[in-house]
């Protein structure tokens, strides 16, 4: 599809394929109206509404991809934790002790919990155009692990940190990481042409820990998803980590790594570029600023790639993170047309 095969071609040059994580949301005037006669789990978990929702930026900003419209953390009310939002997640459990993940029982079968984001996907590919990329996700072991200790991301994970440490991280994951590798291959029958890892969190932990626990719990679930569907691609984006971190990696089962706008673009197509698609990092506070400066700063983050022999073909454009509440349409659908008018390469 288009960001990985069959890119567009214009005046004999190829364009940088685009989209934006959090696209479909609350900024968007689309998603506002079906909000107003719905709430937030109702349009996750209905198919229709979630096909529609999932649309709505394609079909007004011309992305390159479609995300599937719906929320990393079901694998924890699957798990039995409780999900409530109110208007953000709230969960009953919380894993403080070992003793903890004795409450965790699933609530059905993944196939049978997860069937709406089946149902969504299949909607989603059979309606859009076939240059279009439908992507699926779900969070990432340590994303999904800080929420359950945790109940958000937020602050500094101590905690969640320790629980490294005292087998709560190595607990949860024997529990949850079969259930996610579901969640993906569930979102994979239904359409999906690739899979996002979202590791929100993950930048939180220190050099070593990252290597010494998150590493060998991200391969195996990209290993387990890739044995099953050796024909989709996989997204890892993590926020706030650094190219060491990315160069430690090292995961033939990972097809792009996301990073965020702290992570200079240059250096991470020239280091990374060789082994995956690196995808970002526009910084999201930017586009709250006047067309203008919008557009210069886009100006400049294309113009810093020029003449350097970069790998451009391994570039998907994209944020550093979401779309954030409040910004103006209009910045984002110029920005889109300002990107495929001028990645040109």
């Amino acid at each position: 599809m288009g960001l990985f095969n069959d890119r567009t071609q214009r005046d004999g040059k190829t364009g940088v394929p685009v989209w934006f994580m959090r696209q479909a949301g609350r900024y968007h005037s689309h998603y506002q109206n079906i909000k107003k006669n719905s709430d937030f789990m109702t349009m996750c978990k209905t198919p229709a509404l979630a096909n529609e929702i999932t649309h709505g930026p394609i079909d007004d900003f011309k992305f390159d991809a479609a995300i599937l419209f719906s929320d990393l953390l079901f694998p924890l009310e699957q798990m039995g934790m409780g999900l409530v939002y109110n208007p953000g997640p709230i969960l009953d459990k919380r894993i403080n002790t070992l003793d903890d993940l004795k409450q965790l029982e699933l609530k059905a079968s993944a196939r049978e919990f997860y069937n709406f984001q089946k149902e969504a996907c299949t909607l989603l590919r059979s309606s859009l155009d076939k240059s279009k990329t439908l992507l699926g996700f779900v969070g990432a072991p340590f994303t999904l692990y800080s929420y359950a200790v945790e109940g958000s991301h937020a602050g500094n994970l101590t905690s969640s940190k320790l629980g490294l440490y005292d087998g709560r991280f190595h607990g949860f994951l024997e529990k949850l990481i079969p259930e996610l590798v579901e969640n993906m291959c569930i979102q994979a029958e239904g359409g999906a042409d690739a899979m996002c890892l979202f590791d929100t969190a993950v930048g939180e932990l220190h050099f070593n820990d990252f290597k010494k626990y998150i590493i060998p719990a991200l391969k195996s679930v990209t290993k387990a998803f890739r044995e099953r569907h050796p024909d989709k691609k996989v997204i890892y984006y993590s926020k706030l980590t650094h190219m060491e971190y990315l160069r430690e990696i090292q995961d033939d089962n990972i097809d792009v790594l996301g990073i965020d706008w702290r992570m200079n673009l240059s250096n991470a197509l020239s280091e990374l570029g060789n082994d995956y698609y690196i995808q970002g990092n526009f910084d999201p506070s930017w586009l709250h600023l006047p067309w203008e400066h919008v557009e210069s700063n886009l100006n400049e983050m294309w113009q810093g790639l020029q003449d350097k022999n970069l790998p451009l073909d391994k570039w998907i454009c994209g944020l550093g993170h979401g779309v954030l509440q409040h910004t103006p349409e209009s910045n984002v659908r110029n920005a889109v047309e300002y990107i495929h008018n001028n990645f040109l390469y």
